[in-house]
């Protein structure tokens, strides 16, 4: 990880190897070209008040994620200035919001891989945008080097750069205590945040069930959070018929593990239940050449928990929380779930599997359902749950369902404030008929329209008569195929994790909606 500190030092003198400035769009009423935001004033005089031209000159506009690169001005100790995109400027006696700055950061990060040090003069003006830029930093300079030949070092000059070492982000007040508490939370949650993706990322050969379950009993151990693992001899017993039917096939056991943390001061229990489906070959309902090779990344809502879960506890935050984990490898073989066959599931209900590639919620309805004997105050649970969802929202928002509209409302601006696109969907109970079996209580399919809000309608059943419910579909959010864009790299995001560490702290305010 990337080191943080906070300075008030003087740009000119500082070393390091490069000086972050920020850029806006100028206003295109008046024609005008890029304009240098506040924190880049020192880089400007020495420019004799001529950086926007020559920024200008270079080719930028200031739009968002751009990145241009120049000399320092003669006299500064750092030999290179990076002007980094910030977007439209904030209207008049208002700041930059939290995430122009946090994406800026992070952009800049990744510009400056394989460097040691970069003083970051981007517009702070109060203790939440240095927190912002600190998590873009965190997030932006993410990489994941375990499977490469020099582990990410570069130094066999193989696999490219090493991540920024270090941060030092100037307007900080290192004495105050407001900075350091927003730079320490947003190192616990960026640092919680690449585990998942770390998790997320890794090769489901090294990703097991069992294996994933090894690595939260040891972050477990270290933050001081309770664990209870369910191996399949414990789920027989139990009647987890659900997550036992999605892992029949496969060599690699299933696992159900419970993360509990509490507070002596909390007033509110919050229940996070994930998807950990390690990896997803669509079972015998087999997926199709080309749909296969990214399913690593169907444990990402599992590792969302994991990660909130964890950093709740480093955060100290005064809400009980247990994580749900429900973990099975989903595989073709002779003792696999068939589609026509029916579980019982923990709760007692029975399910028609009519399709094994629509195992996630089948997983999810036992997690759910032992939440659910817990009475919390709410439960959500997070998922890459359907492919329709990804058509209806694309790859960069996830939706929310819920069974109180209330609670909707309060997941969607946690989602807001963290700035995590998203978007509140219904359950139109028209839609739950399509579910009727005439050999079980409900089949794991439905209408083929609306897929996304079906699956929603069938998680439901599984939630406890009475208790408050969100589920979070990250399915287009969770894994990016493409280029790296703002704080997010290519592959595993850590979709939702900082969703739920801002209802987490809505939890233990008292504000659940």
């Amino acid at each position: 990880m990337t080191a943080l500190t906070l300075s008030t030092a003087a740009v000119p003198g500082l070393r390091a190897d490069a000086i972050v400035i920020g850029v806006a769009k100028g206003s295109a009423a008046k024609a005008a070209g890029p304009v240098v935001a506040p924190g880049a004033e020192a880089v400007d005089q020495a420019f004799d008040g001529g950086l926007a031209g020559v920024l200008e000159t270079l080719g930028a506009s200031g739009a968002e994620g751009e990145v241009t690169k120049l000399p320092a001005p003669s006299g500064f100790k750092a030999p290179l200035v990076v002007a980094v995109g910030l977007g439209a400027q904030p209207q008049k006696g208002s700041g930059y919001d939290a995430e122009a700055l946090r994406k800026a950061a992070g952009v800049a990060a990744r510009a400056l891989a394989g460097s040691k040090k970069a003083a970051f003069a981007l517009p702070l003006t109060d203790a939440a945008d240095a927190g912002a830029v600190a998590e873009g930093v965190l997030l932006g300079a993410y990489s994941f080097d375990a499977y490469k030949a020099d582990g990410g070092s570069g130094k066999n000059g193989k696999n490219g750069k090493a991540p920024l070492a270090e941060a030092a982000l100037l307007g900080g007040k290192p004495r105050d205590k407001a900075f350091k508490t927003a730079v320490e939370r947003a190192t616990a949650v960026a640092e919680e945040l690449n585990r998942a993706r770390d998790l997320i990322n890794t090769p489901p050969n090294d990703l097991d069930p069992e294996a994933f379950a090894a690595v939260a009993q040891a972050a477990a151990k270290e933050h001081g959070i309770k664990v209870q693992v369910l191996d399949e001899k414990a789920l027989t017993k139990g009647g987890y018929g659900g997550i036992l039917g999605v892992g029949a096939g496969s060599a690699s056991g299933p696992r159900l593990v419970k993360l509990s943390y509490t507070s002596s001061k909390a007033k509110k229990h919050l229940a996070l239940v994930g998807k950990g489906i390690t990896y997803d070959s669509g079972g015998i309902s087999l997926k199709p050449a080309g749909h296969n090779e990214t399913m690593k990344c169907d444990m990402s809502g599992a590792a969302a928990v994991f990660a909130a879960v964890v950093a709740a506890a480093r955060l100290g935050l005064e809400v009980n929380i247990t994580g749900w984990l429900a973990l099975a490898e989903n595989m073709p073989s002779g003792s696999a779930t068939r589609p026509g066959d029916v579980l019982r599931m923990y709760s007692g209900k029975t399910v028609e599997v009519l399709n094994t590639d629509a195992e996630g919620r089948l997983v999810l309805a036992d997690a759910l359902w032992a939440a659910s004997q817990e009475k919390p105050d709410a439960i959500v649970d997070v998922a890459t749950l359907t492919g329709a969802m990804m058509l209806a929202l694309g790859n960069r928002t996830f939706g929310i369902m819920a069974n109180d509209d209330a609670f909707r409302s309060a997941v969607h601006e946690a989602a807001e404030e963290s700035g995590e696109p998203s978007w509140p969907m219904p359950l139109p109970e028209h839609l739950r008929k399509g579910m009727d079996s005439a050999t079980a209580d409900i089949a794991n399919m439905g209408e083929r329209m609306g897929g996304g809000l079906v699956a929603g309608l069938f998680l439901r059943e599984f939630v406890g008569e009475g208790i408050t419910w969100a589920h979070l579909d990250i399915a287009g959010p969770a894994f990016n195929e493409g280029g790296p864009f703002g704080y997010t790299p290519k592959g595993g995001t850590g979709s939702a994790v900082r969703t739920l560490v801002r209802l987490a702290e809505r939890a233990a305010a008292g504000d659940l909606g």
